[in-house]
């Protein structure tokens, strides 16, 4: 069964937006009562204020393109959502991915933009055409809608089209993880960064990001039950310190229940 539309889903389609590259976000607040300027913040990364229907929102110049647009998109959750809070938006709160509760004002505004940038009525189509996830596939997706590697992976993972993981980890270990619906939960990931993964040699060496899916053993990404099996991984650098790994689990019998 298809998912419901989402607020901004449906926002879009009224606009008649059919296209990634239709995705105007300063046209679509100005729609919205909201004016969007691109400044000097020392504070904070983003910010709105608004009053009787009308807002201002306010964005760091000094921070990417993709990351602005990520930003004005994560206050217009705000406008829609939380209209006479008072709320601030730090680097660390625009698009975290620490666990926060359903209830939290910023992972609301970060669901909301990532569903306005990235709507699964244009991106699913675009991802069913993919016969082989690799990055440069998964850029040319990011591309199309002038999103970060980052947020594209993510719906990616979520449309269930491979069976993945994707996997954040630093020098201390992993920072978080997501996997595809078609994914068993017994394939947990480990906690520390194995010497065996890519994701080890980038973090702790000047390995590239892979071009292509490499195979690894799965006790390289998994402490359980990972025995005898293989995976295919590759990753990419997400900041200095942070490598994003995608896990494709190729072998049916880790695919059955």
């Amino acid at each position: 069964m298809t998912a419901a539309f989402t607020h901004p889903e449906r926002l879009l389609r009224s606009f008649g937006i059919e296209t990634p590259q239709d995705i105007d976000l300063e046209a679509i607040a100005w729609e919205l009562g909201a004016k969007v300027r691109i400044g000097s913040l020392r504070t904070c990364e983003a910010r709105i204020v608004g009053r009787n229907g009308r807002a201002i929102i306010t964005v760091d110049a000094a921070k990417p393109p993709r990351r602005r647009r990520f930003s004005i998109a994560h206050e217009l959750g705000h406008w829609q959502r939380h209209r006479g809070r008072c709320l601030i938006c730090r680097p660390q709160d625009i698009g975290s991915q620490k666990q926060r509760g359903t209830t939290d004002p910023e992972r609301i505004a970060d669901e909301y933009a990532s569903d306005l940038i990235l709507p699964r009525y244009l991106i699913e189509p675009l991802v069913k055409d993919v016969s082989r996830l690799t990055i440069g596939s998964l850029t040319a997706i990011a591309d199309e809608f002038q999103a970060s590697r980052t947020a594209t992976l993510m719906k990616v993972v979520a449309s269930g089209q491979f069976p993945i993981l994707m996997v954040c980890t630093t020098r201390t270990g992993r920072k978080y993880f997501k996997a595809s619906p078609s994914v068993p939960t017994r394939w947990f990931p480990r906690s520390d960064v194995s010497p065996d993964s890519l994701a080890f040699e980038m973090l702790y060496g000047d390995k590239s990001e892979s071009t292509v899916p490499r195979p690894v053993k799965a006790t390289a990404w998994f402490d359980r039950d990972a025995g005898g099996f293989s995976v295919l991984e590759q990753s990419f650098r997400v900041a200095d310190t942070e490598v994003m790994s995608i896990i494709t689990l190729n072998d049916k019998k880790m695919l059955s229940d």
